[in-house]
């Protein structure tokens, strides 16, 4: 050994062993990656912020009455689909599919519900700009749960009175409404409601936004918990080497220097949700045999016109505090095919992939973005990357630590008692 290197290691063990472990080979981080590593921690994720467009969102007795009505099946056309039928709890509330299945079937990917409290933008085209707002569609979808909200006012009438009542005060007399009524796809409801008076049909649908205020009361309880690259963050910040072998291999190591590196990850996967809440074009194929989508052009255009976005009559917001909406950029030339980016939270529970899940697994995603070929519409993000087989195989394994326990209170995980 050359006397240089033997005066270093001597100099660093008169220091202490902290400062061996500091310049060990697997626990080298530069000033720059340690920033990214701790920007990343979970343990930086602050409460979700306020919804002013729902004034009960974190009242309990709305969150407890949301858990209800998020596993009742009665709010469909056939009595067989619920908010939880997508939304599986054992799943990290999703389904595990390709196509969302409810009454029929979807042209998109079901996504988790886990953290989405702290989104500005909801569903992959950012069509909706609440969670309570979000909940509202699929209720009317003719795919999904394919009801129509007289049926749900009459629903709640019957079975949820008291809790209604107690939360939003007294619910209007609907002894006279047709059973089924709603601006929907059935020609029948539409007609309907088209033949209802204008206070019946403002009444029914102040019921029908209420019920996505306290169904978002209840998911904006769940929250990503802890994962091994979380506590491999903080095993480097005490300078634990033994915490950090025992929290990720070497190959995960590799794998999360690749993330914020020469992978280039960061650029949408940030913040300790490892999703920037954004909206990109990454050249991803359509779905076979499913409609154009054109992502988030066509999101917006839906969410400009939505009676429930944060600046409609049955949003609780001022004005002033729907800034997201009123200050929202339109570029149709950036926002053609732009899906949103999903936290990669629990990552690799979450098969398959993308908007339409294109990609069956974690191995297929990597190989896209390393390629990132070009955008079937609209402008791809990407650029290859020119990582080997090796280093893509490293990535995804770093992505399989990021897996963790919802972070909630247990009765939020499980289905209330039966309705009655």
């Amino acid at each position: 050994m050359k006397p240089k290197k033997l005066a270093l290691i001597g100099a660093l063990l008169a220091g202490g062993l902290t400062a061996v472990l500091i310049f060990a080979p697997r626990a080298v981080w530069s000033p720059e990656e340690l920033s990214a590593l701790r920007s990343l921690w979970i343990g930086h994720l602050e409460p979700p912020p306020a919804d002013p467009s729902n004034r009960v969102a974190d009242d309990e007795r709305a969150a407890e009455f949301g858990q209800r009505l998020f596993f009742d099946k009665r709010l469909s056309a056939n009595g067989q689909v619920s908010c939880a039928s997508c939304h599986q709890p054992d799943k990290q509330f999703q389904d595990g599919i390709a196509l969302a299945k409810g009454v029929g079937t979807t042209d998109r990917r079901t996504m988790s519900i886990v953290g989405s409290a702290h989104s500005a933008w909801q569903f992959w085209d950012g069509r909706k700009d609440s969670q309570w707002s979000q909940a509202l569609g699929p209720l009317e979808s003719s795919v999904e749960h394919g009801g129509d909200r007289t049926q749900y006012a009459h629903l709640v009438a019957q079975h949820y009175r008291a809790e209604y009542e107690a939360l939003f005060g007294a619910m209007p007399d609907f002894k006279r409404l047709p059973e089924h009524a709603g601006p929907v796809k059935d020609p029948a409801a539409r007609a309907a409601w088209e033949r209802m008076g204008a206070q019946q049909r403002d009444a029914v649908t102040r019921v029908f936004a209420n019920l996505g205020k306290a169904i978002a009361a209840y998911e904006r309880r769940l929250m990503p918990g802890a994962s091994r690259f979380d506590k491999y963050v903080e095993a480097v910040g005490r300078g634990d080497r033994e915490a950090m072998d025992a929290a990720l291999t070497p190959n995960e190591v590799a794998g999360l220097r690749l993330f914020i590196g020469k992978g280039n990850c960061l650029q949408c996967h940030n913040s300790p949700l490892l999703s920037n809440n954004d909206f990109h074009n990454t050249g991803v194929p359509p779905g076979k045999g499913l409609p154009a989508d054109a992502g988030r052009l066509s999101g917006l255009q839906q969410l400009l016109k939505d009676e429930f976005n944060c600046l409609g009559r049955h949003s609780d917001a001022k004005p002033e505090q729907c800034g997201e909406l009123q200050f929202l950029a339109t570029d149709s030339r950036r926002q053609m095919r732009q899906f949103k980016v999903p936290s990669l939270r629990n990552v690799g529970e979450r098969a398959p992939y993308m908007h339409a899940g294109q990609f069956a697994t974690l191995a297929e995603t990597v190989a896209h973005y390393n390629q990132a070929p070009a955008a079937p519409q609209g402008h791809s993000e990407l650029k290859p990357l020119g990582m080997s087989r090796t280093e893509a195989a490293q990535i995804v394994e770093f992505l399989k630590t990021l897996s963790g326990p919802i972070q909630a209170d247990r009765k939020w995980l499980e289905p209330p008692a039966p309705p009655q």
